[in-house]
């Protein structure tokens, strides 16, 4: 019979020290926490291990594994070691993760720090500090001399008596004037990390989009961005838009956009036919009547009857 299948049959003398292994684990728990006993498990060659139940407050589950050994040919069983191990239906906190795994967008709360990795793939080096610009810099050293030399006072005498350039003219404080002075900018790879976060949250795959009557691209509250994002990003002024002050993609789109329904101008009223606001005399006879010159037309209005 081979070692493995020797190992699956508990050793007789072993199995048998259930007190000793009891006694074992109460020398090691709290009094009073060792349950009963739930089964032997054959370990090896004369080597078992006793497992009771813990009734310990939060260790819901967990066993006692107590292991017991004997020499060979020996009658005397030994302990070997006590420990506490989660059963089947152990309650177990959860796996550990860093922190950098677990931080999720808004976990950022007021006084918090987050500080970024040396080598965080999302940025890339900007401003050194040094007056010396980066190899990928587009300032090149002639241009550096140039402006150097431009900035410079002119003094009298040999080249070699000429003063030091002034700090204006350093790309130092260039740099710090424009304000450019970033020890590290975005990199291409946080470039696409963002432009991705975008395009799923306010991008054409969502619900919003797929209902809506036309893209961000056509609607007027859209204010562009500066850099190469603006290709494919804004952001959103609409107050009534789920997107208001959010980086939306051009492809977006919601039933806010500024022409999706255009509202009518109130129709103007028509000019009035009577103005009432005006008195206007109209004459008691016709025209035929007034030509005739009748004696009546020189009579006092009183003779007519009227007061």
């Amino acid at each position: 019979m081979s070692a493995a299948m020797r190992s699956r049959t508990p050793d007789r003398l072993c199995a048998e020290a259930v007190e000793l292994a009891r006694e074992a684990a109460a020398e090691t728990a709290s009094p009073g926490t060792v349950g009963a006993h739930v089964r032997v498990v054959a370990d090896a060659d004369r080597v078992v291990t006793h497992l009771f139940e813990c009734q310990e407050m939060g260790y819901r589950g967990w066993r006692w594994a107590v292991t017991v050994t004997r020499a060979s040919r020996a009658k005397v069983v030994t302990v070997d070691e006590t420990v506490l191990l989660p059963g089947p239906d152990a309650l177990l906190a959860p796996e550990w993760v860093p922190w950098s795994e677990r931080l999720r967008p808004g976990d950022l709360g007021p006084g918090d720090l987050l500080p970024s990795e040396a080598e965080d793939m999302r940025l890339e080096p900007g401003y050194s500090g040094e007056d010396t610009p980066l190899p990928n810099s587009v300032v090149s050293e002639e241009m550096q001399q140039l402006a150097a030399v431009e900035d410079a006072d002119v003094t009298a005498g040999a080249p070699a008596a000429q003063e030091a350039a002034p700090a204006i003219g350093s790309i130092g404080s260039v740099a710090e004037e424009l304000g450019m002075r970033r020890a590290r900018v975005l990199s291409r790879y946080g470039l696409h990390g963002a432009a991705d976060r975008w395009d799923d949250a306010f991008g054409a795959r969502t619900p919003m989009a797929q209902a809506a009557p036309a893209s961000c691209l056509t609607c007027g509250f859209l204010v562009p961005i500066a850099g190469s994002l603006r290709q494919a990003f804004g952001v959103c002024a609409n107050e009534f838009s789920p997107a208001d002050g959010r980086v939306v993609s051009l492809s977006y789109g919601c039933g806010a956009h500024s022409e999706a329904a255009v509202m009518p101008k109130p129709p103007r009223p028509a000019l009035p036919v009577i103005d009432e606001t005006v008195v206007e005399p109209l004459p008691l006879r016709g025209p035929a009547e007034r030509a005739e010159g009748s004696v009546e037309a020189d009579t006092p209005a009183e003779e007519l009857g009227h007061s």
